[in-house]
């Protein structure tokens, strides 16, 4: 736990969450879209 702290202490870890948080809003995003293509068929 000790390494997770130094890293928030820099930019670099807020940066890395915000990269990792994007993509798995952007994952959802295009999944809910793909559900809801197959479901208009």
């Amino acid at each position: 736990m000790r390494v997770f702290s130094e890293l928030f202490n820099d930019m670099t870890g807020w940066l890395t969450v915000g990269v990792i948080v994007f993509m798995l809003v952007m994952m959802a995003y295009l999944f809910s879209m793909f559900i809801k293509k197959s479901r208009g068929e």
